[in-house]
């Protein structure tokens, strides 16, 4: 893998005054892309959740709305 600088040198860039700045009706240098972004990723975890919790979450989730409609069924009587 060779390693490719995205920063273009200022000396050898050409259109740019003393100090890095452009003249008026210059365009600026081009972004360069990053061909080698990083190492390849071999390990991609599974997306999600894990059903263990999911399930304690949704069970909570049932508990509280029981708890709220029986509260809501005592008011009324």
């Amino acid at each position: 893998m060779s390693y490719v600088n995205p920063d273009p040198e200022p000396e050898r860039s050409t259109g740019l005054e003393p100090g890095g700045g452009v003249p008026p009706g210059e365009t600026p240098p081009a972004e360069s892309s990053m061909p080698e972004a990083g190492p390849r990723e071999t390990h991609n975890p599974t997306k999600g959740w894990a059903k263990g919790p999911m399930a304690a979450i949704l069970v909570l989730v049932a508990l509280i709305a029981a708890f709220f409609l029986v509260y809501a069924i005592i008011l009324i009587l």
